[in-house]
């Protein structure tokens, strides 16, 4: 059994009820409406942001239906972003199925995400906490400015680490954060017994978007994007960047032409992906993993031993090791 199953395993019951309030949630009496997201709703993906509400809730106290109506909200919006991205991306499959925009079309699949970000919102004002709505307004905010600013590295063509981790901060980061802060607010804990954890979730969100990019060096039948996938589409991601920072500058300026100039041929693609491999930018990545999840412990370390304090090493761990 692989990390992730051991961990559905775990919270399997919770699970359940919580999909079950997605499935409720997103009714309508619009057949067409119904049909599209009956038939999205088919594959739900991994559910790591939920989960970590779940897991949060565990970690300081019992599961109860407000936890299950953030996590609901919490996953709603983010599948509202991932029909969006769709959109933007003019992805055609997503999660091995053809998307909404690739089915309907980008009208259809627009009106569909903001039907999911809706639903989002009111099953959030459902548990009447104040601090799980902001967090879910403050999330659409920083998810929106996140995936701008990836638009300004491409587009100015800002080729340094600094600016790559603040955007995944906002961009995949937040996400994490806030799904540990849901989940302690819907038990009731305070703020200063869960900023530890929080930490832990923002480190852990780094880390799941590095793994995210790696795959994008790598063949891979299981992944749902073709191999330089992100470098068709402009975005210089870590592997590359330290690429760039370790080539001789001669190299490192021929690449950053290459990249400026935009447009990629599939040689020049499979050049960038061989460069950032043969400069150790593959290796750099997985070791910049490593240095968060150690950092990441120190925060959790402050907290007493438990089964679920266990299960949150064992998502990290998952996190960095898996291959989809």
């Amino acid at each position: 059994m692989d990390r992730l199953a051991n961990i559905q395993i775990r919270i399997e019951p919770e699970l359940a009820r919580m999909n079950g309030i997605i499935r409720e949630s997103l009714k309508s009496d619009n057949e067409l409406m119904d049909a599209v997201v009956s038939n999205y709703l088919l594959t739900k993906g991994k559910q790591i942001r939920p989960i970590m509400v779940i897991l949060s809730a565990k970690f300081f106290g019992d599961v109860n239906n407000h936890v299950l109506h953030a996590g609901a909200a919490l996953e709603m919006l983010h599948n509202a972003s991932l029909i969006h991205d769709d959109v933007v991306d003019e992805s055609a499959l997503r999660r091995g199925m053809a998307t909404i925009n690739s089915q309907w079309g980008n009208h259809m699949a627009v009106l569909v995400g903001d039907f999911f970000v809706s639903n989002a919102l009111s099953a959030g004002i459902s548990t009447g906490n104040l601090a799980i709505i902001t967090a879910l307004s403050d999330l659409g905010k920083e998810l929106s400015i996140g995936e701008v600013d990836q638009i300004c590295n491409v587009r100015e063509h800002r080729f340094d680490e600094e600016n790559y981790i603040s955007m995944i901060r906002k961009k995949t980061a937040s996400l994490f954060r806030n799904c540990v802060k849901m989940g302690a607010e819907a038990v009731g804990v305070s703020e200063k017994e869960y900023k530890d954890l929080v930490h832990y979730g923002e480190l852990l969100g780094l880390c799941f978007q590095i793994r995210d990019d790696i795959f994008d060096y790598f063949s891979n039948s299981q992944i749902g994007k073709p191999t330089g996938n992100d470098l068709k589409e402009g975005k210089v991601t870590l592997p590359l960047l330290h690429a760039l920072e370790e080539a001789p500058q001669s190299v490192s300026n021929n690449i950053k032409e290459i990249l400026r100039k935009g447009d990629l041929t599939e040689k020049e693609i499979q050049d960038l992906i061989e460069f950032a491999k043969e400069y150790g930018g593959i290796e750099y990545a997985y070791k910049k993993m490593r240095d968060f999840q150690e950092e990441a412990q120190k925060y959790l370390d402050n907290y007493p031993a438990s089964e679920w304090k266990d299960t949150f090493q064992l998502l990290f761990d998952y996190i960095i090791s898996r291959d989809k």
